[in-house]
């Protein structure tokens, strides 16, 4: 059944033209993500499915009817309601019914309204639909329904209209970033709901383990083109890959076939016959084949890292608390080089706070911080870019300098620097304010890094990113040689950066797990109910209680992570030597795979060492 037709819109501000010509439809049941490049105009494209915003040309045909939610970035309420006002502020007749209800379970001296709301629920059957809005508003934590909208932060807000989203129980559902503000527990069981519910799907996320596991069919807008693909992350990312090798080749085929109708044009005399002609004009399509170019340009990170010393950074008892609220409680942790560590926890168990008194922007209750003298860090924050009227791209690099010092003493301008994260001349002069979400943050990301930090700090780095840009950060973060903290809720990013976890449970307590956040869950799943219920690890030394048990708990990990880790790299070995046997190579291609092969059989070879020895020692 289909809902939606999108037909050729168009859109564009001013100079800017967003999009072209399209067109695609929306079906009963089908669970979509939209992806594109920062930039391209999905959030555009929402706002246009949802009538908040109308095409320049074309047109959106929406089945009669059709009762369609749209969850957007920053939600807009009447903050002069209550969360439970905002809530059953709805057309809809049940929700109507079930409020009715609440209201009367408030006023149980007037028999009368209540019995006859009790009679309501009967007869409509709200009782199912009853306990499902509660269990929403359980797992969004908005329990407060007496709280004004206007006390609420920007995440509550953000899951009030989600909650309120899913509550109308629309026939399809249009979400803009629906991870943003959810913490790792609410995001598992938006899954599970979305996986269960009859709803149909429109979403632009950056949440890839979302995707993977939430949405059937993509759609991608790819220079300027859509392409469809009737699968999930995983299916999507293979059959691109396959579309591009097939674009390449039969673009080198238009290109030996342009050779060859070139000395043809050349050789024709003046005057020509009809047939003669028809070769020409099918020539100039052969040249246009030809002549595409795919622009697949991605962000260039290179850092000029100042040394680290021996001393990074070292936590002794430190104890910081808010009112009722205990952030940290004795807190011992001593940072070494290298590390690379996720915090994780739900909203409000302070993980935020950690970072700041990391910073010294605030001051522990008691115990100390001590910070080695080498330190530089760089941080990036949930706030972003500090966007100042009428200031341009170009202007924010430049109050870092006209050139930037790169690796072994080189140096870069400003313009050029901006080239490397994607902002063309053009763009550099565009006022910061007009830019799209996530080209800010990758604005934001940039003055960040160009300040060679060694130990980097980042705040739910993700947030508004691009798949595209969010992969090249992630190579980048990989071979960063400082120290790493990373709060986030995108599991997919946590899982390949991170080595271990700090767990903020509340209460003070946080849990040093070595892991990362897959590897937690797994964890997690299978500790007995006892341990699940004191959100306790499991103790080392039970475990070394057993005879045949040599190693210790975080050896273990480490054996686990590297027999994973292992197979990983051979397959990437199979994949790189698979290249060589490509007819086509340069000599300079040869040598970049062979040093690129050589750095894999050194890994493997490293890892696959610190295998036998663990080996070693549980045999032993």
């Amino acid at each position: 059944m289909n809902y939606i037709t999108v037909e050729q819109i168009s859109k564009a501000y001013g100079e800017l033209q967003l999009f072209t010509d399209l067109s695609f439809s929306i079906h009963k049941d089908q669970k979509i993500a939209f992806i594109a490049k920062n930039g391209s105009g999905k959030t555009s494209i929402l706002n246009i499915l949802c009538g908040t915003d109308t095409p320049d040309a074309g047109q959106v045909v929406m089945r009669n009817g059709l009762r369609l939610a749209f969850l957007s970035q920053s939600p807009q309420f009447d903050e002069s309601q209550t969360v439970e006002s905002t809530i059953f502020n709805s057309d809809l007749p049940i929700l109507k019914i079930v409020a009715n209800y609440e209201k009367a379970l408030l006023h149980p001296e007037d028999t009368e309204a209540y019995q006859k709301a009790f009679e309501q629920m009967d007869i409509h059957n709200a009782w199912e639909y009853e306990l499902q809005c509660k269990q929403i508003l359980f797992q969004l934590k908005l329990d407060q329904l007496n709280q004004k909208v206007s006390t609420l932060s920007g995440g509550q807000k953000k899951r009030l209209a989600l909650a309120k989203a899913l509550i109308i129980n629309p026939d399809v559902l249009v979400l803009d970033e629906p991870t943003n503000h959810l913490d790792l527990e609410m995001i598992e069981w938006l899954e599970q709901y979305f996986a269960k519910a009859q709803f149909t799907l429109f979403m632009v996320t950056h949440d890839r383990y979302f995707l993977e596991r939430v949405c059937n069919e993509i759609i991608e807008l790819d220079h300027g083109q859509l392409y469809t693909y009737k699968g999930n992350y995983s299916y999507y990312l293979e059959q691109k890959e396959a579309r591009v090798v097939q674009e390449q080749v039969e673009t080198g085929k238009a290109k030996q076939l342009f050779k060859k109708e070139l000395e043809w044009m050349r050789r024709q005399p003046k005057a020509r016959t009809t047939k003669s002609k028809s070769r020409i004009d099918d020539f100039q399509d052969i040249k246009t084949r030809a002549q595409q170019r795919r622009k697949d340009h991605t962000i260039q990170l290179e850092l000029n890292i100042e040394r680290l010393g021996s001393k990074v950074v070292e936590f002794h008892k430190v104890s910081k608390a808010f009112t009722n609220k205990t952030i940290l409680n004795g807190f011992d942790y001593v940072f070494k080089k290298g590390e690379r560590i996720g915090i994780i926890g739900k909203n409000g168990t302070g993980k935020s706070t950690f970072l700041n008194l990391l910073t010294k922007t605030v001051q522990p209750d008691a115990g100390k911080i001590v910070i080695g003298e080498t330190v530089k860090f760089g941080y990036y924050t949930q706030s972003g870019i500090q966007v100042q009227p009428g200031q341009k791209v170009i202007e924010v690099i430049k109050a870092f300098g006209e050139y930037i010092p790169l690796t072994k003493g080189r140096q870069i301008s400003a313009k050029q620097l901006l080239e490397r994260f994607l902002f063309d001349s053009k763009k550099q002069y565009d006022y910061v304010e007009k830019l799209s979400g996530g080209e800010q943050k990758r604005l934001y990301l940039c003055t960040v890094l160009i300040q060679n930090p060694n130990f980097l700090i980042l705040d739910e780095p993700t947030n508004d990113l691009d798949i595209v840009t969010l992969n090249v950060l992630e190579e980048f973060l990989l071979d960063f040689p400082g120290c790493l903290l990373v709060v986030s809720h995108d599991r997919y990013f946590m899982d390949k950066i991170v080595d271990h976890l700090f767990v903020f449970k509340g209460d003070g307590e946080v849990q040093d797990f070595p892991g990362n956040y897959s590897d937690y869950r797994d964890y997690e799943a299978s500790a007995p109910e006892e341990d699940k219920a004191k959100h306790e690890a499991p103790d080392p030394s039970r475990l070394e209680q057993n005879e045949a048990q040599k190693l210790n708990y975080n050896e273990q990990k480490e054996l686990k992570n590297l027999e994973t880790k292992i197979r990983a790299l051979e397959l990437d070995k199979k994949a790189l030597e698979a290249k060589f046997h490509d007819s086509g190579l340069t000599q300079d291609q040869i040598n970049a795979l062979s040093k690129d092969l050589q750095k894999l059989i050194t890994e493997i070879e490293t890892k696959e060492a610190r295998w036998f020895e663990l080996s070693e020692k549980l045999e032993n």
